[in-house]
């Protein structure tokens, strides 16, 4: 897989999710086998470059190549300043959202409504790579509903703009995440231009990754939701691509050393006050399903410092190694109270 002069190592990319794949989440998935992660999107309003949030989305220090910045927004000479705005502040690729669902961002006409005006569309991708000189790739959906399939168009249009690779979400902005994602749109999409199309949507598998990549045709895929607590799942996919057979399941013990490195990158970054509440959520897709978790949970979302919060997740650990043996996720998972 090739993005301008940039070779990934192999087909996998982490998706970009807004409040997840912040700069200690996208080094993780990148540790355990990405070949490429993709920012949070970026506002291209620049009133707020200067918040706290957005600095922090631009601050890719020690960030493994190739650094991908997603920017949002529905004004082409708005967005071309904010992609030169972020290759200042390290960006190595642009990525340009048109495929967020979520309402606040539609209600400014900004990610997967764009989808409505083609024309508008084709304004963002020439302001935006005219604007800069590194590659500039697009993130789009299906459609804006199932009787507004227009991902082809699209798609043409971004080849015509000179965008360089395109990632598609097997959904329209009508479905959100409901329902199963379809993949003989993206399956079209790939048949018809010449530049490399991702498939995103409902892989959570090393099967499932190598069905949609036979299938699509696809030069990659793309993986979101079922990297949050898992990111090993990029190793279990590079695997599985490369040899057809299955890696062993981690053991519970490893989950503990990642997810203790994972806590200490998120404080570090964000500081006590704000990491310790945004590593709740990443502490409970990491626990989710073993043994004692719920109660767990629960009790962690009442703790307030980070050395409360270590202490109760070295100690929940300490309990299922309590079993006497090795591990591995899903025994822990299947194990009885």
């Amino acid at each position: 897989m090739q993005i301008g002069s940039h070779i990934l190592k192999n087909k996998l990319i982490v998706a970009p999710m807004a409040g997840v794949t912040d700069r200690p989440f996208r080094q993780l998935c990148k540790s355990m086998g990405a070949g490429m992660a993709v920012s949070e999107m970026v506002s291209s309003n620049s009133l707020l470059w200067g918040s706290e949030k957005t600095r922090r989305r631009a601050n890719h220090e020690g960030e493994v190549d190739p650094i991908s910045v997603q920017i949002a927004g529905a004004d082409p000479a708005m967005m071309a300043e904010a992609a030169r705005y972020n290759v200042a502040q390290g960006a190595q690729i642009i990525d340009i959202n048109m495929g967020c669902p979520a309402k606040k961002i539609c209600n400014v006409m900004a990610g997967s409504a764009l989808l409505q005006d083609q024309p508008l569309v084709a304004r963002i991708l020439d302001a935006v790579v005219g604007a800069v000189r590194v590659p500039v790739t697009l993130k789009i959906r299906t459609g804006w509903d199932k009787q507004h399939k227009n991902a082809l168009a699209v798609a043409r249009i971004a080849e015509s703009a000179g965008v360089q690779a395109l990632a598609i979400h097997g959904r329209t902005r009508a479905c959100a995440y409901t329902g199963h994602a379809e993949y003989d749109t993206i399956a079209a999409v790939k048949a018809a231009v010449g530049i490399p199309v991702v498939a995103n949507g409902d892989i959570t598998t090393p099967e499932k990754a190598k069905e949609v990549l036979d299938y699509t045709k696809a030069d990659a895929i793309m993986i979101g939701r079922a990297a949050q607590g898992r990111p090993w799942i990029f190793r279990e996919i590079d695997h599985y691509l490369a040899t057809g057979t299955h890696l062993q399941l981690p053991e519970v013990a490893e989950i503990h050393r990642v997810l203790i490195k994972h806590l200490y990158d998120l404080y570090s970054f964000y500081g006590e006050y704000s990491g310790v509440r945004i590593a709740r959520k990443h502490i409970s897709w990491y626990t989710k399903g073993l043994v004692g978790s719920a109660g767990f949970r629960h009790a962690m979302n009442q703790l307030q410092s980070t050395d409360q919060q270590l202490s109760a997740v070295n100690e929940f650990f300490s309990q299922l190694a309590g079993y006497g043996r090795r591990l591995t996720y899903v025994e822990a998972e299947e194990l009885v109270a």
